[in-house]
């Protein structure tokens, strides 16, 4: 098991949220997604730790960016 918290930048309504947690709970292994509006702060539990540019282009899917 392993947790990774990210920093999505542009989010900004309920609807935002959950076109990240669906994004990101498409990439296999992923198990669990929490997405704090207010600060950004997306963290994401897999089975196996995740390849940071999946992520990445699951959020940019959205329509939204990882702040490095």
């Amino acid at each position: 098991m392993a947790t990774t918290t990210y920093t999505v930048k542009g989010m900004t309504c309920g609807h935002c949220v959950s076109s990240v947690k669906t994004e990101i709970g498409k990439i296999d292994g992923v198990t669990g997604v929490d997405v704090d509006l207010a600060t950004g702060a997306v963290r994401v539990d897999s089975a196996a730790p995740l390849a940071d540019a999946d992520v990445a282009a699951a959020v940019d899917e959205a329509g939204y960016e990882v702040s490095v």
